[in-house]
């Protein structure tokens, strides 16, 4: 027996127009403004609704119910200005392939910081201060261990007697 597959149109209504509004994901959309406001102002007064992020950071921390903005956290574009570019958008599939190797933050600070650190020694403009002030109070941590070594080297002396 062969069952030969047809298409039809159903006619009935399975639904009646009614919609399975779980599947719909509508977040921070429930509410008026004035709902949406307060809940902003205090997210403690309403627990089990919380304002959905969506995957955006903040940018900034939250400290005793104030929030501080930190600028580093803000993302920063930098687009170059192309007035005058007599280059065109469109590269040639002609072109040569340049091979890279991953640019690292190691990279980028050799690029933006090793170069000011290194004058800055030179220069004795802070580092020489900041390591003098640290020589304060590390000498007696040093002793402390030059005096831990002579031990260890005492001790490994009578072992091998």
């Amino acid at each position: 027996m062969f069952h030969i597959i047809k298409r039809g149109i159903s006619t009935t209504t399975s639904l009646a127009g009614k919609k399975n509004f779980r599947k719909f994901l509508l977040y921070n959309k429930r509410g008026t403004r004035i709902f949406k406001q307060q809940r902003a102002a205090d997210p403690d007064l309403y627990p089990d609704m919380p304002i959905d992020k969506r995957g955006v950071r903040d940018t900034g921390v939250t400290i005793d119910g104030k929030f501080i903005e930190i600028a580093e956290k803000i993302p920063e574009l930098v687009v170059p200005n192309l007035e005058g570019c007599k280059f065109k958008p469109y590269v040639s599939y002609k072109a040569p392939d340049v091979v890279q190797s991953e640019f690292t933050s190691q990279d980028l600070f050799n690029a933006v910081y090793a170069q000011k650190i290194i004058n800055d020694w030179k220069t004795g403009d802070g580092l020489r201060e900041l390591l003098d002030d640290f020589e304060v109070l590390l000498l007696p941590l040093l002793l402390l261990l030059d005096e831990l070594v002579v031990d260890e080297e005492l001790e490994l002396l009578e072992d091998r007697r």
